[in-house]
């Protein structure tokens, strides 16, 4: 699947194509819906399937240094878009001087004259613009002076609610990992390459491979049952722990999966770790030895967590 840059005029091959237009951060079940309305529709006309994102986030680049939220990576979205069946992943880079078009600009510049499609689908709640100028209505209307066709897709909801980025940050600030994984339909998962550490885990028979949180979302800290997914395809399973390590100084903000009957050297290697179900918080204990017990404790319960069928 390729990734192409929004702001270049898009291959001959691809041109013509029918773009889901989003954020789509964590690819869940209501984005998952438009990006398949998109796929179909692409399929029906003969014509390609786009997806088509932006990075930074908007809201990432309207408030610098403000508390991560990311609950995905460019190469997160661009394996599930493949998978949902596009041919391309398109990305807006979002800066000053794109920020500064307005609803007709971005339509004319960068939907007709850059990437010459002929049709969109978004979500109802979509908007697109300077200030947010233009909502579906706009992009209708917009698109029908244009020579292509807007399409939106309803909402999708779950239990009642509706599903929504926002809910699935909910829930995992929560502790409500499962909770996010039904919206998300897969657990919430950070990527990053493997750092060195203190080496501390080692040294008491449970060694780990340390991931930065970087600019994703900071679910609930604690005690969790994860997978972990290696760049050669393997998946691992195994306990870690999201937060700061009370019982080790100085306070360091880690996600430190230990896998279970597996020795290797990870240091430097890409590592996907899912947040499968949270066990307990995170706790300081008055000796390094009852650390251990509960840690032993804890792998336990993760064995049989992930040896549990799904739901």
């Amino acid at each position: 699947m390729r990734r192409l840059d929004g702001a270049a005029a898009i291959p001959a091959d691809l041109a013509g194509g029918i773009a889901a237009l989003g954020n789509f951060d964590g690819f869940h079940l209501g984005h998952q819906a438009v990006v398949g309305r998109a796929v179909d529709r692409a399929r029906a006309e003969g014509r390609p399937a786009l997806v088509a994102t932006f990075d930074p986030h908007p809201k990432a680049w309207f408030r610098p240094g403000g508390e991560p939220f990311r609950l995905s990576t460019l190469d997160q979205r661009q394996r599930w878009f493949a998978a949902a069946g596009a041919d391309a992943m398109i990305v807006f880079g979002f800066d000053q001087a794109f920020a500064a078009l307005d609803a007709d600009a971005f339509v004319r510049d960068r939907l007709v004259d850059t990437l010459g499609l002929a049709g969109v689908v978004t979500g109802a709640d979509f908007t697109f613009g300077r200030g947010r100028g233009g909502d579906v209505a706009a992009l209708a209307a917009l698109g029908a002076g244009h020579g292509f066709a807007a399409e939106t897709v309803a909402a999708v909801t779950l239990d009642g609610e509706t599903v929504s980025s926002t809910r699935v940050r909910e829930l995992l600030k929560a502790g409500d990992a499962r909770g996010a994984a039904r919206l998300l339909t897969r657990p919430f998962a950070v990527e990053g390459v493997v750092q060195h550490g203190d080496k501390v885990g080692r040294t008491i028979g449970y060694p780990t491979a340390n991931l930065d949180m970087a600019d994703y979302l900071r679910p609930a800290y604690g005690i969790y049952a994860v997978t972990g997914r290696l760049a050669d395809g393997r998946v691992l399973a195994g306990a870690a722990n999201l937060g700061v390590r009370p019982q080790f100084q100085p306070p360091k903000e880690l996600l430190e999966p230990h896998f279970f009957d597996f020795a290797g050297d990870l240091y430097g290697q890409s590592l996907e770790v899912a947040l499968v179900e949270r066990l307990r918080p995170e706790a300081r204990f008055d000796t390094l030895d009852a650390l251990v017990a509960q840690m032993d404790r804890d792998c336990a319960r993760a064995r049989d967590v992930l040896r549990a069928p799904g739901p």
